[in-house]
């Protein structure tokens, strides 16, 4: 087993300048350019528009910017200066403009809210920021309230309102009991929007006193409660039973209005009973595919990422068997600005030209308006280089004193877009930053990148060259990147030497030379083998490499690809591993890993150890329990212990067991405490507090372990606080929203005391969020409700008890819970490999679309109808998974010549997200199968008629029919072949000009456009003699010949019969006494040794039938299949009947047959022959 890994040198550096590669317009980020060359500023980073703080914390609106020289930075509040050194608490980061606000002592965030503005200015222009609006997090208390008891009638309606207090932002509203669970929901009890509790009807088991609405703040990590709500339910019989009523909204009639990109929530609850159910529908169109979603048991429509295609009538019916109840929403989305072309920077050099455009579109449709250095562009000094249009400013012949920072706004009632582009005049002639005479190393066939890093002003053109006089590279051997970079797809030894980057513009030229050195690639020569070794022995691995002679390898050995053992037997030589007195945990897979600075190599051979062959030894025993267990020394933590061993009988004793028992916590049961060497009769033992422990001792040896010793006398050691956290922690969901926290819990004698507890903490991971904490006890895990799904927290549990807490445990990473995944693999492709085999495609979904940990893709596939067919047939899906971010799959298995549908979705561990559109597909042709049967029938003379079925798989158009047949003599020979095309419409063939009682066999297939298919073969029989066969037919179907046929055999079955009593009596019958008076020896119709008749001893007239003789398909019976025919008894078949069918020359007594007239391989079919087989 080898495997090989190569890498280039040269690599890395593609990734240096990807940057310059994509925005050739940008000035390098090389610190020697930086400090030669002037740049506007350029806003890095800033807050959020609507930035919320935390009124307890200090607040930081952020604001960097970069440029040459480094910007200065100012301030507005609310459209004026703000001037920063007259307020003690506002101070601003140094070599930054980013504003801290002092607050923690004493300030207020109320006092600091309103809408700021940062400026970064140089001598070449001035950036603005957003305007940041500042307002501070509140979370108030719920209004004190008295909360009336709800007594509500069996099956009637009930709403328990929340009415939370209005925060900032607002609050994320659930509904728990007193025990902190969440309480059950479901179609007929469910949360509104707007955090009501809907009940469509109440039922008994809805009486409790703990319905409580809680309210989170996520900003301030605060849970504000309601008072809790009483319900009771009192019951009427019979229950009345009503139609569906809305309990949400009110009316038939409602509007709502949402911005473009945002998450569309329409809700409708009803009341009735039964529970009725909720079905959405928009008038006049679809609900969209992909973006659609029902919530809170489909009582809330839920569209993602609306766009003005959304606009309509949306509308939510509530059914139940009683009768139903609807109410339309019109729906009118908006849409604040958003970008169609936003502004780019622009690097001219003197007398240029270019354009900056702005384009955005909204609705109502945005106004634009252009600043310049932050100054609307209509009172900013004039520059006749630039001219506005609309939405363009068109830039020609600029200088130097037209570089300035240009800002383009896009507003409409529902928000704004604000983007700068600086206008950056410089005249620079070419520079190359890649440093001369760089050296590049790489490996024989891999890709090699050469780097030539320039600037210029104009852009420089880029050429290359290969040696000191060498001409211009072109062609396809060469890849010439944007950025400058040269690269070789796949370098040769000759692609070794001297490379030339020349730059130039209308300012100048510069060139730089690279080297390239291309080495051959390490090679593993000799490989380790597979071993087999008995413990004890010793073996050896080799590993030979050839190598490029200018690289240096370095070879290690590996084992389970972990290090190997730290043991002397281990022995390292240059091509080789040698292992000495091997054991049994030597057993596994070693690998040779040969490594030069760019490439690694590597081989692999795998050890078996077996048992060593036995030879006959002393019967040793395992050894006797130790005794007299002694406790000293004493300690919170320690204890020495000391023992007398027992006998070893005659095996030493090599190591000490030592286990102790827990009896305050686990009485009973014995843990593993530590082992020692058999020399050894004291050790000091660890100790954990609250611990009431006894100890005993096993000793071993080579043969076992014995038995325990006696139990030591008890020690109780004192309590403290836990050493140590529970293990195991993880963070999963069992519901969308919401963090299953558990644990395994600390053992008895791992609580160090009395009272232990869990400490629970969790937050937000990458929001800023404070931890949230709970202290549990006997538990092993911990719900959070409310919680967005499938967000990743920190969590981490700490163990106390009554005397303090455990050392501050570790963070683990979990993830709320999942949810199904919202859209479909978009853009899904099939192309066609062959007549059975499809490759698809599709486009991942984004990743935060998945709601969960991504398990992989699922396609769902499905044969429509089949082409030849055109017939539709029982769908059967078939289903197949391909796991991780796979883009494609293959479908094997199809059917040539079929109609295919298709559909993809994503999987995560909730489950399959919504399908793809279904994608039809067709397979082309293949071969078709064999015919579905051939029959051969109507014989005659000279023809046979062959009639056959379809193929059962056409698999394709059939254009015809091969049959090929060829002639078959009594020896099994077969004759001339011969073919004849069939048109694909016929079922059937006389053929004809046959010979007559001749053996054919027959080869049949169908043919598509693709080529031949399985062939069928069958085997017939031309007839003998049609007159014959004529008069035999005849004479079988009078009726007068069976009776006379049934007679003949009775009567010599009479016959047997009084023969065989005769002869048993020892007499003889008239017939015997006439043949003895003449005896003529020539004559002897009865032998004396066994007494059989003559007549009848010829062994030829009752043969039996071969082994594996058969019937063929024209149902004719061979010669050698019975040979009681009619020829066997007369000269010819025609002197075998009177006219009345008796019988001519019955006791002639002729024993040498005559062949008969024709092929004698086969007979007519006819009842005669059977019967006279059977006689």
């Amino acid at each position: 087993m080898m495997t090989k890994k190569t890498t280039s040198a040269s690599s890395a550096f593609l990734i240096l300048f990807l940057c310059q590669m994509i925005t050739a317009l940008e000035v390098p980020l090389d610190p020697i350019l930086l400090k030669e060359l002037s740049q506007p500023p350029t806003i890095t980073q800033q807050s959020p528009k609507d930035y919320i703080v935390d009124p307890r914390e200090n607040i930081v609106i952020q604001c960097e910017a970069k440029g040459k020289p480094p910007p200065s930075f100012s301030w507005t509040r609310n459209g004026t200066h703000f001037d920063i050194d007259k307020d003690a608490r506002v101070t601003v980061k140094p070599n930054s403009g980013t504003l801290v606000i002092n607050i923690m002592n004493g300030g207020k965030a109320e006092a600091y809210e309103g809408v700021y503005q940062c400026t970064a200015r140089n001598e070449r222009g001035a950036a603005i920021s957003n305007n940041i609006v500042i307002r501070s997090s509140r979370s108030p208390l719920w209004t004190k309230e008295k909360v009336e008891p709800k007594h509500v009638r069996e099956g009637d309606p009930l709403v328990l309102h929340c009415s939370p207090p209005v925060g900032l932002p607002p609050p994320i509203i659930f509904w728990m009991d007193n025990s902190f669970q969440r309480l059950p929901q479901n179609e007929r009890v469910s949360q509104g929007l707007n955090g009501d509790l809907y009940f469509s009807n109440v039922k008994p088991e809805d009486t409790r006193e703990d319905y409580i609405c809680y309210a989170r703040f996520n900003h301030t990590q605060t849970i504000q409660q309601k008072q809790p709500i009483s319900v009771k339910v009192f019951s009427t019989k019979p229950l009345t039973e009503r139609r569906p009523t809305l309990l949400t909204p009110v009316g038939s009639t409602s509007n709502k209005v949402e911005l473009r990109g945002n998450v569309l929530l329409l809700e409708c609850i009803a009341e009735g009973l039964p529970t009725p159910v909720i079905r959405w529908i928009k008038e006049g169109g679809e609900l969209p595919i992909n973006r659609t979603f029902f919530e809170n048991f489909k009582k809330t429509l839920k569209i993602i990422e609306v766009s003005e295609a959304d606009s309509g009538k949306y509308k939510c019916v509530a059914r139940n068997p009683l009768g139903s109840t609807h109410h339309t929403i019109t729906v009118t989305v908006k849409a604040a600005p958003y970008w169609i072309t936003a502004p780019r920077n622009l690097v001219l050099s003197p007398g240029e030209d270019g354009t900056l455009i702005c384009r955005a579109n909204g609705n109502p449709k945005p106004n634009i308006s252009w600043l310049t250095n932050g100054v609307p562009i209509a009172i900013a000094p004039e520059d006749p280089s630039r001219k506005v249009d609309g939405d363009t400013i068109i830039f020609s012949d600029v200088q130097e004193r037209s570089s300035a920072v240009y800002q383009c706004n896009a507003s409409n009632e529902y928000g704004y877009l604000l983007a700068n582009a600086f206008v950056n005049v410089l005249a620079e002639p070419p520079r190359i930053l890649t440093p001369a005479n760089k050296l590049y190393q790489v490996i024989a066939n891999n890709p090699a990148l050469l780097d030539c890093a320039f600037f210029g002003s104009p852009v420089p053109e880029i050429e290359w060259f290969k040696g000191v006089k060498g001409s211009i590279l072109r062609g396809d051997l060469y890849v010439f990147h944007d950025n400058g970079t040269l690269e070789i797809p796949v370098a040769q030894k000759d692609s070794t030497g001297t490379y030339t980057c020349v730059a130039r513009n209308k300012l100048g030229k510069v060139q730089n030379e690279v080297h390239l050195e291309v080495k051959d690639p390490t090679m593993i020569i000799k490989q380790p083998e597979y071993k087999i070794i008995q413990r004890g022995g010793q073996v050896s691995f080799e590993c030979t490499i050839k190598h490029d002679p200018t690289l240096i390898p370095a070879i290690t050995w590996v084992k389970d690809n972990g290090e190997l053992p730290d043991d002397e037997r281990f022995i390292i030589h240059k091509d080789s591993l040698a292992i000495m007195n091997v054991t049994d945990k030597d057993d596994g897979t070693y690998t040779c890993v040969a490594n030069t600075t760019l490439d690694s190599v590597s081989a692999s051979a795998v050890l078996t150890v077996v048992a060593a062959t036995p030879t006959p030894a002393i019967i040793y025993d395992r050894p006797n329990p130790p005794f007299d267990l002694e406790l000293t020394d004493q300690l919170e933590r320690s204890i020495q212990l000391s023992w007398i061993p027992g006998y070893d009988n005659k095996s030493p004793i090599t190591n000490f067991v030592i286990e102790y028992e827990d009896g305050m916590h686990e009485p009973g049961v014995w843990h593993y405490q530590t082992e020692v060497l058999g020399t050894q009769t004291t050790v000091q033992l660890k100790l954990s507090p609250y611990v009431n422990y006894s100890f005993r001792v096993i000793a071993v040896n080579e043969i076992g372990r014995s038995q325990p010793s006696e139990a030591s006398e008890q020690y109780l050691t004192k309590a403290a606080k836990p050493d140590e956290n529970p293990s195991g922690v993880q963070g999963i969901g069992s519901e969308p929203d919401n963090l299953v926290i558990i644990w395994e819990p600390l053992k008895g004698f791992q609580s160090n005391g009395p009272g232990l507890q869990y400490k629970v903490s969790w937050r937000q991971k990458d929001v800023g969020d404070e931890w949230t904490s709970v202290i549990v006890a006997n538990v092993s895990k911990y719900i959070v409700s409310g919680t967005p799904t499938f967000v990743p927290y920190e969590i981490k549990v700490q163990a106390l008890n009554d005397l303090g807490y455990a050392p501050e445990p570790a963070e683990v990473i979990g993830h709320s819970g999942e949810d199904l995944p919202m859209v479909a693999p978009g853009n899904v492709q099939v192309h066609i490999v062959n007549s059975t085999l499809a490759k698809v495609h599709w486009d991942p979904v984004p990743l935060k679309t998945v709601r969960g940990h991504l398990q992989g893709y699922r396609i769902y596939y499905w044969k429509v109808q089949s082409l030849s067919k055109r017939r539709r047939r029982h769908v059967e899906k078939k289903i197949l998974t391909f796991s991780g971010n796979k883009t494609h799959g293959m479908l094997p298995g199809l059917e040539p010549y079929s109609s295919y549908k298709l559909n993809v979705r994503v999987v995560n561990g909730k489950g399959e997200g919504p399908a793809s559109s279904d994608k039809l597909f067709k397979t082309p042709e293949g071969v078709p199968s064999s015919p579905s049967f051939l029959k051969i029938t109507n014989p005659t003379l000279d023809s046979l008629t062959l009639e056959w079925g379809l193929p059962t798989h056409p698999n394709g158009v059939l254009i015809a029919y091969t049959l090929k047949f060829q002639p078959i003599n009594s020896t099994h020979e077969l004759g001339p072949l011969v073919e004849i095309r069939i048109p694909a419409n016929e079922t059937s063939l006389i053929l004809s000009n046959l010979n007559y009682s001749t053996r054919y066999k027959f080869y049949f297939y169908a043919q598509t456009s693709v080529g031949a298919g399985s062939q069928i073969t069958e085997e017939a029989v031309t007839i003998m003699d049609e007159a014959m066969a004529s008069r035999q037919v005849d004479i079988a179907t009078q009726g007068w010949f069976i009776g006379l046929m049934c007679a003949v055999a009775l009567l010599i079955l009479i016959l047997l019969i009084v023969c065989f009593i005769r002869r048993n009596k020892g007499g003889k019958y008239p017939v015997k006494e006439k043949e003895d008076a003449h005896a003529d020896p020539e004559i002897q119709p009865m032998k004396e040794d066994d007494g059989t008749f003559g007549e009848y001893s010829d062994a030829e007239d009752h043969k039996p039938l071969k082994k594996g003789s058969r019937t063929p398909s024209d149902r004719t019976v061979k010669k050698e299949d019975s040979d009681d025919s009619l020829v066997d008894y007369g000269e010819g078949v025609n002197g075998q009947f009177n006219e009345d069918g008796s019988f001519i020359g019955q006791y002639s007594g002729k024993k040498e047959k005559e062949p008969a007239e024709g092929n004698e391989s086969s007979e007519a079919p006819s009842p005669v022959n059977a019967m006279n087989s059977f006689v």
